[in-house]
């Protein structure tokens, strides 16, 4: 492991190469973005359908950014544990999972 801070919760943590760390933080930053703008909306009493059609373009994005972030965990982090044996990264996944869809 490296000198990178790990998870005050849980302890772990993902190594990820600079471009895919650059590709997450650019989502981030749109999406940051986004928000401001939504949140500029409502301090000028912009019409309600606008705000809420801009909130579901940051709802996709987010979407899209878990889809990635996911995608990119099982490939390495649970692929990577149960080749070690590590096999209840699987009911980690599952219940990660289930936090997602509700």
């Amino acid at each position: 492991m490296s000198d990178k801070e790990q998870c005050e919760h849980c302890g772990k943590m993902t190594d990820r190469s600079a471009a895919e760390r650059k590709k997450l933080i650019n989502r981030l930053n749109r999406i940051e973005g986004q928000i401001r703008g939504i949140r500029g909306m409502v301090e000028k009493d912009a019409y309600c359908t606008d705000i809420l059609i801009q909130s579901a373009a940051v709802n996709a994005a987010v979407n899209a950014f878990n889809k990635d972030l996911i995608a990119s965990h099982i490939r390495g982090c649970v692929a990577r544990d149960i080749r070690d044996g590590r096999d209840e990264v699987i009911d980690e996944l599952v219940a990660t999972l289930q936090k997602l869809m509700k």
